[in-house]
């Protein structure tokens, strides 16, 4: 086309196109495909939780504007961010609900693609940056409870890094660091606050990019009953456009789910809520039941019941080894799955991750209810 009879937009396209190349973006995009089964709907859990990390990201910014780290002030800027502030009490419901829905998709992804078996050759490397992910959400929750500085989050964090204290040889030096001291006190919010917006970002940031990188490269896996299909019986569709305006259409019905939870309960809802309650005391006594996040229930809850000694070793030692020894093998599964990296299934496996996920289920719903 004569450049003289080009469109004004046509002309600022070109030129975006020349300095961006967009054209061969959706080229490349255009001859991805994703593959068709009754399993496809595992594929956009990935998805929704990077739009709530994109929605953390944003509504975090702007707390981030008025709130103050400090035992003196963290408090009352979080009371100021939600009586004073226009929408502030809303922009911190969101932080929040996006926050819990973040972990739970999270999770919901991990264990799909676990029981797909999608860790397989020669998707190792996004197993384990996955694994990396997942890790770094869960110290982002546990890094942002304490912020608001009331009882409840003191106590808690004060349980929690406590039972790092009790890792043998390096416990002591890892409460150090992460209180920042003896004691849970102002300086613990400004070591929880510098890992909650500087350090953890930057870690996930680059984390996630080589995450996406290699999905990009590897492309969707494929369920092992499927490969074995007849070529003629299997679909897909391509990437761009339709698996990625269906992505979107799911994260705005997500960012419309988020806004209903957000506006109706503000505070939260049953075992997933947030009030601000009362400042902490470090002199007052601790309440009567001290409860984690749900998604640290589980972990809580079993440390909890193991009596105090196990033959010669102390109970919560015991139980911090085998979360330890259960969570490596969890992480290595890609290389210790012989099976599934010859695209059999993995019948060891498979009943190792329905063992880990209803041990989840019911250490959590025993932690809420056995006091």
């Amino acid at each position: 086309m004569n450049e003289n009879n080009m469109s004004y937009g046509q002309k600022i396209y070109g030129w975006i196109d020349s300095r961006f190349k967009i054209s061969a973006l959706v080229e490349y995009m255009s001859g991805k495909v994703v593959p068709q089964h009754s399993h496809s709907i595992f594929y956009y859990m990935g998805g929704i939780s990077l739009f709530l990390f994109i929605i953390q990201v944003l509504s975090g910014i702007l707390l981030l504007m008025y709130y103050r780290p400090g035992a003196d002030s963290a408090y009352e800027s979080v009371q100021f961010i939600i009586s004073n502030v226009s929408f502030g009490w809303l922009i911190r419901s969101i932080h929040s609900w996006s926050a819990n829905l973040m972990v739970f998709f999270v999770f919901l992804h991990m264990f799909t693609v676990y029981f797909t078996q999608a860790y397989r050759k020669p998707r190792e490397l996004t197993w384990l940056s996955g694994m990396g992910l997942f890790v770094l959400v869960l110290l982002f929750g546990f890094s942002g409870y304490l912020l608001p500085w009331n009882e409840l989050s003191f106590f808690a964090t004060r349980v929690g890094t406590g039972m790092a204290g009790a890792i043998p040889v390096v416990g002591k030096q890892l409460l150090i660091v992460m209180r920042g001291g003896e004691e849970v006190t102002g300086a613990t919010i400004g070591r929880f606050f510098g890992l909650h917006v500087a350090i953890l970002p930057g870690i996930f940031t680059v984390l996630l990019s080589a995450h996406l990188i290699f999905i990009q490269r590897q492309g969707m896996s494929e369920p092992i009953d499927w490969i074995h299909k007849n070529q003629n019986e299997k679909k897909y569709m391509k990437f761009f456009p339709g698996f990625l305006m269906r992505d979107l259409l799911v994260w705005m019905i997500v960012l419309n789910i988020l806004a209903v939870l957000a506006v109706i309960f503000p505070d939260g809802i049953g075992a997933i809520h947030w009030p601000l309650g009362v400042k902490a005391d470090p002199f007052a006594p601790p309440p009567p039941v001290i409860r984690p996040e749900w998604y640290f229930m589980f972990a809580f809850q079993a440390l909890k019941l193991l009596p105090a000694h196990i033959l010669f070793i102390e109970g919560e030692l015991f139980g911090i080894l085998a979360f330890t020894i259960g969570g490596l093998v969890w992480f290595l599964v890609p290389f210790l799955d012989k099976k599934a990296n010859k695209n059999i299934k993995s019948k060891f496996y498979i009943a190792f991750g329905y063992f880990v996920l209803a041990f989840i289920i019911v250490m959590t719903v025993l932690g809420y209810f056995l006091e």
